[in-house]
């Protein structure tokens, strides 16, 4: 059976060919009565317009590309919340998205762009001083990062206010009665490859624990393992203190670190105070509890889908730069001490 036409469906609704298209692109103002003619032609006939054609008549390919850091030390499983908000964006919008892997550095941009292979680009895995920056400056279609680079050159960005979760994360040891504050870090490799993020919690919650006149120590790096983890804490309760509270910024060490606390006799909540930057939903999976300062995934996914197709539906240029913060919320669970 022959697959149906543009042509047919506007001949079943009566309208001709380009009201069609501009019915399906919406391109062009059509009247209500005319769109819903169309649209019924559509489903009766299950008509699917040719992704190629479409892509020819209108410049543009109705495919969004994701760059995600695959195949780094970090836990993959915390990109899954961006990837799905991403893609449920995205198909809101017609689009389809492109999943393509960091590990080629500045050539997996120059083919998405060079290619034509997409309408927009999603970058993600951002560092401090991205290399990456410069090609995605210079593209020819929209760039967004999920995350905030010391110099975005000129591109939006869009990440998690680390900083106000630094703060608020002292906030709580301190309204625990905590005088000393062990920061448990991030893993060699997000170190090392200057992962934006680091530096903007480290930063802060030095100046918050000043601020407060508590004590700021650290453990770095910790490697994200059941062997990191019981190191990570058997120095953080050595330097720590009769009391301490320990913070655990990496969202996928929470979960180690709560269990190697355990192992050792130390009960967080009744022994030691942890909070930890992570989702609600790893807060939930630890014994006991444990009070998060939420990272919202979601929201940050999805602000940064708004801004892009907001520019896309205004023309092909870049969207203004700039930088929107989403903030965090601290949820106090079973893991902070009662204040003395």
């Amino acid at each position: 059976m022959a697959a149906f036409t543009s042509r047919d469906v506007a001949r079943l609704a009566g309208v001709s060919q380009s009201t069609v298209s501009y019915v399906m692109s919406g391109r062009r103002p059509i009247s209500a009565d005319t769109r819903k003619r169309v649209q019924a032609a559509i489903d009766q006939l299950t008509y699917q317009p040719n992704a190629g054609a479409r892509a020819l008549a209108s410049q543009r390919t109705q495919v969004v590309g994701l760059v995600v850091p695959f195949g780094t030390a970090g836990d993959t499983t915390a990109l899954l919340p961006f990837i799905e908000t991403i893609a449920g964006c995205a198909r809101a919008e017609d689009h389809d998205v492109l999943l393509v892997t960091d590990n080629e550095g500045t050539a997996a941009l120059t083919r998405l762009a060079g290619r034509s292979l997409c309408d927009a680009i999603v970058l993600m895995n951002i560092a401090a001083a991205d290399a990456r920056l410069p090609v995605a400056a210079a593209s020819r279609v929209p760039v967004i990062l999920i995350g905030i680079p010391d110099d975005p050159q000129g591109l939006p960005c869009v990440d998690l206010d680390y900083p106000e979760a630094a703060r608020l994360s002292v906030a709580e040891v301190v309204a625990a009665g905590h005088d000393r504050v062990v920061v448990l870090g991030w893993s060699a490799e997000e170190i090392a490859r200057g992962a934006n993020y680091v530096g903007r919690f480290e930063r802060a919650a030095v100046e918050a624990a000043a601020a407060a006149g508590v004590e700021h120590l650290a453990v770095s790096p910790v490697e994200v393992s059941r062997e990191g983890a019981r190191a990570a804490v058997a120095e953080a309760l050595r330097i720590g203190g009769p009391r301490p509270a320990l913070l655990v910024p990496a969202s996928s060490a929470v979960p180690w670190v709560v269990q190697a606390l355990t192992e050792r006799g130390v009960l967080p909540g009744r022994d030691v105070t942890v909070v930890g930057l992570c989702t609600d939903a790893v807060a939930m999976t630890t014994v006991p509890p444990v009070t998060n300062v939420s990272t919202e995934p979601r929201d940050v996914s999805a602000r940064a889908m708004q801004i892009l197709f907001r520019h896309l539906e205004r023309g092909r240029e870049g969207p203004a730069g700039g930088v929107e913060l989403v903030a965090p919320r601290l949820t106090r669970r079973e893991t902070t001490l009662a204040a003395p």
